[in-house]
């Protein structure tokens, strides 16, 4: 298994990863990041010096993703951290933990002072792993993304 950053040549398999995760858990496809335009540009989205994208790769085949990024539609030093989906055959064997340290890591190296979440409420194994590295719940969303299906935001201090 290799976590590393995304590759432009990534695009279409961690798009396919994404939009497999949204069927096959029959998440909402509007108003969450099924529908963000960037899906297919994931490589392009985060070429920005304070972004970056992590996938991980198994026997040549991304299994699943996630990164950080400026928050979007907000003046505060936030970041978010984004696209954080793996496939089942990815799931229960601490790869999540991993690469959420991973993205942590980074914001604090980019200067970020938070770093915030937007995720759905049956996302419960998702949001214990956040609780476990100090995301606390908020009341209402920061920013603007758009995840107007994403009823439950987290913060954590970096």
């Amino acid at each position: 298994m290799i976590l590393r950053e995304i590759q432009k040549e990534d695009n279409k398999q961690i798009a396919q990863v994404i939009r497999e995760v949204f069927i096959a858990d029959d998440y909402p496809k509007t108003g969450t990041a099924f529908a963000d335009t960037q899906l297919d540009f994931m490589y392009e989205a985060y070429q920005n010096p304070k972004a970056i994208y992590f996938v991980v790769e198994e026997n040549g085949k991304i299994i699943g993703g996630a990164g950080v990024n400026q928050l979007d539609n907000s003046t505060e030093n936030i970041c978010e951290l984004q696209k954080m989906y793996f496939l089942h055959e990815a799931r229960g064997r601490g790869i999540g933990m991993e690469m959420i340290r991973k993205c942590l890591a980074k914001a604090t190296e980019f200067g970020y002072e938070k770093c915030y979440l937007e995720t759905l409420p049956v996302m419960l194994n998702a949001q214990k792993l956040y609780k476990k590295v100090g995301f606390e719940y908020l009341t209402e969303p920061l920013g603007g993304t758009g995840h107007t299906s994403c009823p439950v935001w987290m913060i954590k201090e970096l």
